[in-house]
């Protein structure tokens, strides 16, 4: 058997707490893809013009509250 049998079988085993434990802890200690998709399109700065627009609009009194 190996590693990802063995973890396999040890998420099987766990209450539904305890699995929910470990979608949190495994959310927040590794990314998705779509994450880092993400991140890598706000630190190349590919979102700035859309935040500056919405600034703006917010500035001009264009947006409404949620």
């Amino acid at each position: 058997m190996n590693t990802v049998q063995e973890i396999e079988r040890a998420i099987d085993a766990l209450t539904p707490d305890q699995r929910e434990q470990l979608y949190v802890w495994l959310d927040e200690h590794y990314f998705q893809a779509g994450d880092m998709q993400l991140k890598t399109a706000i630190e190349a700065g590919r979102f700035d013009d859309r935040i500056a627009r919405a600034l703006a609009d917010d500035k001009a009194g264009k947006t409404e509250p949620l």
